[in-house]
């Protein structure tokens, strides 16, 4: 299996950057109240794009032998969850533009943190 990692690895990071992408074009359509946001496929992608991301992450933590989990990937973990709840409040629950603004822009540097966490393998991130 750990002769995939590479790949594993790469698919891996281009689900994270396509989430991202995905994530700012989908937030950009909730402030200024764009109707395709309501689009079937708009729903849907983001749901393939973040199972493809967790699925090979959750791989290369197997291939990795990571139990118990190291700090760094423990913050990356919290940090996820932390960018998902901004990212709901920035698509779907933020009351107006301005709240939807604020949580997407907090989202994305969140999302950069978590970026610094996997590149440099530690929770000070882009500190260390």
């Amino acid at each position: 299996m750990i002769e995939h990692y590479f790949a594993v690895k790469h698919l891996h990071m281009t689900a994270a950057y396509a989430s991202l992408v995905f994530f700012i074009i989908r937030a950009y359509w909730s402030v200024t109240g764009r109707p395709i946001l309501k689009a079937r496929w708009v729903k849907i992608l983001p749901h393939i794009i973040d199972t493809a991301l967790l699925t090979f992450g959750v791989l290369l933590a197997i291939m990795l032998s990571f139990w118990p989990l190291p700090p760094w990937l423990s913050a990356k973990i919290t940090a996820l969850i932390v960018y998902i709840l901004l990212g709901t409040m920035a698509i779907k629950r933020g009351k107006t533009p301005a709240i939807r603004a604020g949580t997407a822009v907090a989202a994305v540097l969140v999302f950069i943190y978590i970026l610094g966490v996997a590149m440099h393998r530690t929770p000070l991130s882009w500190l260390s």
